[in-house]
């Protein structure tokens, strides 16, 4: 599900298990990143869909790159991978207003 920035941030503060997924490569997400967020590389595939087969399916991932195209494709490939519960950041961290680490 694709969210502009108010509706992804009020999803995520009313969500009892969320997980903030960042799918930058390592530099970008070092650069500038949501607190809280982890790490998993789009770019790196055969380590992308090892880490996120890690994951567990019954949480919520809020998912964001730099303008929301890669984190879309993520949320396809999860979708694929049995995840439901994804939300997309149109725009990404570019647009993003809220709190971040520098």
């Amino acid at each position: 599900m694709n969210l502009d920035q108010i509706s992804w941030e009020e999803k995520l503060n009313n969500d009892n298990s969320p997980v903030i997924l960042d799918v930058r490569t390592e530099e970008e997400y070092e650069e500038k990143h949501i607190p809280g967020s982890v790490n998993i590389n789009f770019y790196d595939p055969s380590n992308f869909i090892s880490e996120i087969n890690k994951l567990d399916k019954s949480k919520s991932y809020y998912i964001y790159c730099r303008t929301g195209v890669r984190s879309e494709n993520s949320c396809i490939l999860m979708l694929e991978l049995g995840f439901n519960k994804l939300y997309n950041l149109v725009g990404g961290i570019q647009e993003w207003k809220g709190k971040t680490i520098n």
